[in-house]
């Protein structure tokens, strides 16, 4: 007797349909897996037999055989207990065949509870494009499933509960689809931030135009306090890049049943020991590092010369193509990490380099050797270069707070609404996207800004890339103040912005 139920497993940060076709023959009792599985889908056989006899089913005596189609495919997790359960327990006449175009995902205990599994979004949405109709899913998996949309999500509890499901005796209501709840913050604000005016005009620009930014001062300056202000003024997730986001998050389980939608953009902030492959992604099989956890969202680089510099170099491909490629004997997989790069780094090693109370003491070959740690093709992927000095006695004691992220935000959707209008919703997201075709269209110069232009590139001697990186924050600048086209005082803020003096050494 056989019976083929439908099932989803994950590819990288993709899902894909998967058969499970489950076989009764005559012959000594046996329970085979076929078709790739890993260590984990073999041990599916004890759970789905332990499974099966708690929740009142005779477990069949016969040759049991399971495979799961494309066998070509490596198949890992525990998410095909279910099925397998189901498919047997219907070859065996213990349960009526489920409705056409319906899929079960799931992982079992011994008792036959069902439990959630992680990367439950992307499956289900590779079964909407697969064109299902219904899914079945643990009750804890089942607001995530409901996101993709398009489908008849029933949240399963146990197998007692399924089981009376499908004899028809008492139906599982379906999950409503989920919605974020009201009034949610934002977060840390900028009015916590007293003085850094010049500071937080950068972040400003760097958030209208999603450029990447750098910031370099002693300690205690308030570096990281602004960096981690930075997404309340970040624009809201579009439904497309909540999506995107939470597929990711939701492969390395790291979302919940309260919060199965990323609502804010990601800010991530790793600590600088960090391993190549966690920053990048890797491991047997793929799977996705910092970076792509940061996809549509901020990455934060505290202690930047802190870092490995192997570690760092991952990141300029990224930072380039929005993309990062892990290969492996086994294949090839590709992560999106199209995200903001933040850094905060000190001068030199004690943090006190150029400081007017002359309290730094290192010497001139240390502060070489510690800046020396970055590599130049990777500074040259940086935006904006600002200081943070320290504070002064009269800033801190002040009363006033200072401007609200609400505020700042308003400035930063309205330059972004100037994007999307100029660009369609099949160009770029934001400035700091722009490629070659976008940039001779919306960052020409006339012949004042050439001049200016000119006499930079000569004298700071820049690069092709940092002179199409200066092109687009003079474009962010001039959308902040609404200008139709590059002018002077936006090109000369750009390139204010370009290199700090303590990276000049």
């Amino acid at each position: 007797m056989l019976c083929k139920l439908l099932s989803l497993g994950l590819h990288g940060v993709t899902g894909y349909l998967v058969s499970a076709e489950c076989d009764l023959s005559n012959g000594l009792p046996a329970f085979d897996v076929v078709g790739l599985p890993d260590a984990a889908v073999k041990e599916a056989r004890e759970r789905v037999r332990s499974a099966a006899r708690n929740s009142g089913f005779s477990f069949p005596v016969s040759r049991i055989t399971v495979n799961l189609a494309p066998a070509g495919l490596r198949k890992a997790g525990t998410v095909y207990d279910l099925p397998m359960l189901v498919g047997i327990l219907c070859a065996g006449r213990q349960l009526p065949p489920p409705e056409e175009g319906a899929a079960f995902v799931g992982e079992l205990s011994l008792s036959g509870e069902v439990r959630p599994v992680a990367g439950m979004l992307p499956m289900a949405l590779a079964a909407r494009a697969a064109g299902l109709r219904s899914l079945y899913v643990p009750a804890a998996s089942a607001a995530e499933a409901t996101l993709a949309g398009g489908l008849t999500v029933y949240p399963v509890e146990n197998v007692a509960q399924l089981s009376a499901h499908l004899r028809g005796e008492a139906p599982i209501a379906p999950e409503p689809p989920w919605a974020p709840p009201a009034g949610e913050g934002r977060g840390p604000d900028f009015a916590d931030v007293k003085g850094q005016e010049p500071v937080k005009r950068a972040l400003e620009i760097a958030a209208a135009g999603g450029h990447n930014i750098a910031m370099v001062g002693p300690p205690g300056s308030g570096k990281s306090m602004l960096a981690r202000r930075l997404p309340s003024i970040l624009p809201d997730l579009t439904r497309r890049e909540a999506l995107e986001a939470t597929q990711i998050h939701s492969v390395l389980g790291l979302t919940s049943r309260e919060e199965p939608l990323l609502t804010r953009r990601p800010f991530r902030s790793p600590h600088h020991t960090i391993s190549l492959m966690g920053l990048a992604g890797g491991g047997s099989p793929p799977r996705p590092g910092e970076i792509s956890l940061a996809h549509n969202g901020v990455l934060f680089l505290d202690e930047l010369p802190e870092f490995a510099k192997e570690t760092l170099e991952v990141l300029r491909q990224p930072l380039e193509e929005g993309r990062v490629q892990i290969s492996r004997v086994s294949g090839t997989e590709v992560f999106p990490s199209r995200f903001m790069l933040v850094c905060a780094m000190n001068p030199c090693k004690c943090g006190w380099y150029g400081h007017p109370s002359g309290r730094c003491r290192c010497t001139e070959a240390e502060v070489k050797r510690y800046l020396g740690r970055l590599s130049g093709p990777l500074l040259d992927r940086i935006d904006l270069y600002v200081e943070v000095p320290p504070l002064e006695f009269s800033e801190l004691s002040a009363r006033p707070a200072g401007e609200p992220s609400a505020a700042i935000k308003a400035r930063v959707d309205a330059a972004r609404q100037v994007q999307t209008a100029r660009f369609g919703p099949q160009g770029p997201d934001c400035n700091a996207h722009m490629g070659p075709k976008e940039l001779q269209t919306c960052c020409a110069l006339d012949s004042q800004c050439q001049a200016l232009m000119q006499g930079a590139y000569d004298r700071m001697g820049l690069t092709a890339r940092s002179y199409d990186r200066i092109l687009r924050v003079a474009r962010t600048i001039a959308d902040l103040e609404g200008a139709e086209a590059i002018q002077v005082p936006h090109l000369a803020e750009a390139l204010q912005y370009r290199e700090s003096p303590y990276l000049r050494r």
